[in-house]
């Protein structure tokens, strides 16, 4: 399972204006210097942060992005969710039913039950930890329960 560089990058870019005081901004310049992105990628990115609600811009020789509201109102299940979207959603079956119009498997599906499981699993993560969580070092996952091992599925019996 992977996320996406855009997922990774857009939350670098909201860790570093996050850490500004509530009078300061930040530049897309100052931000790509800072993560070692391309200005371009940057824009893409604080424009995405900025219609989502999680940051706004001013503009002027003072301007730039900041905070649209506190860290600890910012909850990273959202921020991803902008960024990238889920790793599974209900239109990811027809995005994938090969070369018919309907999956095979659309009444009785045990593979999207897994991916279901997943994506359930993902958020009871995501969802509890906030962008002021993330800021301080290292970032406490007191708030989330984490298992010490993973549950194995069993194999099917023929």
């Amino acid at each position: 399972m992977k996320f996406s560089a855009q997922e990774e990058y857009g939350l670098r870019c909201l860790l570093q204006i996050a850490r500004l005081r509530e009078d300061q901004s930040m530049t897309i310049p100052e931000i790509s210097k800072l993560e070692g992105l391309t200005q371009p990628h940057v824009a893409k990115l604080t424009m995405i942060l900025r219609k989502g609600g999680f940051i706004k811009s001013t503009r002027g020789q003072a301007g730039g992005y900041m905070l649209a509201r506190p860290a600890q109102a910012i909850i990273l299940g959202d921020v991803l969710n902008a960024l990238g979207g889920k790793l599974y959603d209900e239109e990811f079956c027809g995005k994938h039913s090969g070369h018919n119009s309907i999956c095979t498997h659309a009444v009785d599906c045990s593979v999207r039950s897994l991916w279901q499981v997943v994506q359930t699993a993902v958020d009871n993560v995501v969802y509890k930890i906030t962008l002021a969580d993330l800021m301080t070092q290292p970032a406490p996952v007191s708030n989330v329960q984490m298992f010490s091992e993973p549950r194995r599925l069993q194999p099917i019996r023929s």
